[in-house]
């Protein structure tokens, strides 16, 4: 009888450092997923400027955006050539507020422009543009 009981705990004990192990190799293998899924997500993101969305059944995907700085753009072909001398559109600007919202100004702008190409309604988007115009116009008078 004895020699069954100590089968058994043998059988458990080796079951259990299966188990264990198991464990480590699937916790590493998700963790080596996620930082390659990271990985696809920036380079997404730096080549095409969008995020991007994870699957329906995936609740949340979050990571920290690297800190490397991104490439420069290249200038479109043309556009007017940048002064030597000249700043930055955004260099004036201190106000964080303020550059938020020309940000989504013109996203707004650029919205409206496929818009009206496309032929859909503009109505609601012009609405948006003159309430971001008229906030930055408040927010920098208020600084």
């Amino acid at each position: 009888m004895s020699n069954i009981i100590s089968d058994y705990r043998n059988w458990k004990q080796q079951g259990e450092d299966l188990r264990v192990q198991a464990r480590r190799a699937m916790e590493s293998r998700f963790k080596e997923l996620l930082t390659e899924a990271m990985r696809i997500a920036e380079e997404f993101r730096a080549d095409f400027g969008a995020a991007l969305k994870p699957p329906p059944g995936v609740t949340s995907f979050r990571y920290k955006a690297s800190a490397k700085p991104k490439p420069a753009k290249t200038q479109r072909p043309g556009a007017p050539p940048k002064e030597a001398g000249a700043q930055p559109r955004g260099a004036a600007i201190a106000n964080p507020k303020v550059a938020a919202l020309q940000k989504r100004l013109a996203a707004a702008q650029k919205k409206l422009q496929q818009a009206k190409a496309g032929g859909t309604p503009t109505k609601s988007i012009e609405d948006k543009i003159y309430e971001f115009e008229d906030a930055i116009r408040l927010s920098v008078q208020e600084a």
